[in-house]
């Protein structure tokens, strides 16, 4: 199995992300999934790449070459794919992996964890769709979701789509027994 984790380049003012991504990367080759995620060596990527490597597990990073020109590719992954947009960056990753995880970052890694969701509903792959929630962090994000739900612009089963943990042990396990709603056209408008 693959996962691709989506997130920070920089740390966080907290230790507690950058533990958060240790733990996450311990989890990862404990449950023998490789990690597929941007291929940087910098922030919490490459934390979390350096975590998985040191224990022995497979990393696989996606870098629009104008990172690997500015030298952010992290020098010792199992591999590495240079693309030429970040377009395609975004389309290798769903074809690489098995599901997707957004951990604490910017809005860089929103963008990504809510455009694969998004490829969800509309059926463009039936994977699942995680958000690592360390201490709160997409709290109130979520908040924001359910406003959408209750506002009438998204059905509560495409928010039930998200698997929510802050334990990465429990978000594995929710994430290995997915089962994808019917796809956003399949039913008749209201």
């Amino acid at each position: 199995m693959k996962i691709c984790v989506f997130c920070g380049s920089s740390f966080g003012k907290d230790k507690i992300y950058t533990d958060a991504a240790i733990h996450l990367g311990e989890t990862l080759v404990r449950h023998e999934i490789d990690l597929v995620y941007g291929g940087a060596k910098v922030g919490l990527m490459g934390i979390l790449a350096d975590v998985v490597l040191d224990n022995g597990g497979k990393v696989i990073g996606v870098l629009p070459k104008n990172f690997d020109e500015i030298e952010l590719a992290h020098p010792s992954l199992t591999e590495l794919h240079v693309v030429d947009s970040m377009h395609e960056r975004k389309a290798l990753y769903e074809e690489l992996s098995d599901g997707f995880i957004a951990m604490p970052g910017g809005p860089g890694t929103l963008e990504e964890i809510a455009e694969v969701w998004t490829w969800g509903q509309i059926g463009f792959h039936k994977k699942p769709c995680g958000f690592y929630n360390v201490s709160g962090y997409f709290d109130q994000l979520l908040e924001f979701i359910n406003h959408m739900v209750n506002s009438g612009f998204m059905k509560p089963e495409y928010r039930e789509m998200l698997q929510i943990e802050n334990d990465p042990d429990k978000l594995i396990e929710r994430m290995n027994n997915y089962s994808p709603p019917k796809m956003k056209w399949e039913e008749k408008p209201r």
